[in-house]
């Protein structure tokens, strides 16, 4: 696969795609150097990482969790530390290539430093290019560093994209499952509890992404991550209803010609193309055998039941810090469905009317991102709060509408309109 052994890093290795990375790398671990691992707080398995991978350093963010890391990796000769800056310099490490999978906002600041290193980084934290595009993309740019998108969409448009003839590209379609409410009305979704939307049909997801999944929050932020990624306009990125989930993405050229990439639904594929990236690796990973899967379904986008990808396109015109404060929105409103706060159509509800109450910033550096993404949560919770008292019954009475106001609800309801 390769001429000589790869110096990595893998920053958020104890998560899905962190594991699923250091899976692909024991199975030819001779083609590897490791030179970082990083994580949140899981020590245990970091260290299990770090030895069976025989890495160089190892850095723990959560310095609780120091202990348990210094005592397991005790005699093996393995650099260890712990806290933000412990993470930082993981970043920092020499490497030829970076899986970037540490999830939400820990992750830009790491993320960052691995652009800024040049080289050749795995994207796999949608916040860098939803929250901060404009800056990650400049800043990859100067340094020269080749950035590899990790989520099977935008790695499947990397593979048929032919950026030496883009002027023949007339749009790129990014595939959604359309999660477990595909086919149900607002009125029926808006009874569904946090287990049923968190229950994909075809992925093994975390909560807050299946939710995202079952919202199509997550194609909406796929949205903006590949105008970064491609440049290529928001009027020219279209979304699809693909059920089955093996045709994640398409490109369509002038002439007529659509070209599509297909795979089983296993986020090892997409991270082994990156991996290997620019040669292929051999996987133990399923064929696709499309003669057992039949047939193959697509349908339109119904923007009027699933929201969430208008109000990305309407986060992408605005520019500025308009998507980090719909992500930031968003988070605050999945979260309170979780905690059964608000319903599930509410969560769209709440992303418009944070969107509504804050002026458009500009986003010029991290501070600038971490300032938005905490006006956006706190704005986002300021509306959710005006809901107190209010059962989540009543409010769907009125609240079928993505834009009708969240205030205007609590309003009508305790004047009892």
């Amino acid at each position: 696969m390769v001429d000589k052994p790869r110096l990595i890093s893998i920053l958020g290795s104890t998560g899905s795609i962190g594991s699923n990375t250091i899976d692909l790398i024991a199975r030819t671990p001779e083609h590897y150097i490791i030179s970082a691992l990083a994580c949140k707080q899981n020590a245990r398995l970091l260290a299990q990482q770090a030895k069976k991978l025989q890495a160089v350093f190892v850095a723990i963010e959560d310095k609780n969790a120091w202990p348990v890391l210094r005592n397991a990796l005790a005699g093996t000769g393995i650099e260890a530390a712990a806290g933000t800056e412990a993470v930082l310099e993981a970043a920092k490490r020499p490497a030829e290539w970076t899986m970037c999978s540490i999830v939400g906002a820990a992750g830009l600041a790491p993320t960052l430093e691995a652009v800024r290193r040049g080289h050749t980084v795995a994207l796999a934290n949608k916040e860098a290019l939803v929250c901060a595009g404009s800056l990650f993309i400049r800043e990859a740019m100067r340094t020269g560093c080749q950035i590899l998108p990790v989520d099977s969409e935008h790695n499947a448009i990397f593979q048929l994209f032919d950026s030496r003839k883009r002027e023949g590209i007339e749009k790129i379609t990014l595939t959604a499952s359309g999660g477990p409410f595909r086919t149900l009305s607002r009125k029926e979704m808006a009874c569904k509890t946090p287990s049923q939307a968190a229950a994909h049909p075809n992925w093994s997801m975390g909560t807050k992404v299946s939710i995202d999944s079952a919202t199509i929050m997550n194609k909406g932020l796929e949205i903006i991550e590949a105008h970064y990624l491609f440049a290529i306009p928001e009027v020219q990125i279209d979304v699809l209803i693909h059920p089955e989930s093996v045709v994640h993405s398409m490109v369509s050229y002038i002439d007529g010609s659509v070209i599509a990439q297909l795979s089983s639904p296993d986020m090892r594929t997409p991270i082994a193309y990156c991996l290997a990236w620019p040669k292929r690796m051999d996987t133990i990973i399923k064929n696709l055998d499309l003669v057992s899967i039949g047939q193959l379904s697509f349908f339109a986008l119904d923007n009027n039941r699933f929201p969430a990808i208008s109000l990305a396109r309407e986060a992408l015109r605005a520019k500025g810090d308009a998507a980090c404060v719909m992500n930031a929105a968003n988070e605050v409103a999945v979260e309170a469905f979780v905690a059964g706060r608000i319903g599930f159509t509410e969560i769209s509800s709440v992303v418009y009317e944070t969107m509504q109450r804050c002026p458009t910033e500009d986003i010029d550096n991290l501070e600038s991102v971490f300032r938005s993404n905490a006006k956006g949560r706190r704005i986002a919770d300021d509306i959710i709060s005006d809901f107190t008292g209010v059962s989540i019954a009543d409010r769907r009475r009125y609240l079928l509408l993505p834009n009708f106001s969240m205030k205007s609800v609590a309003v009508m309801h305790n004047k009892k309109i």
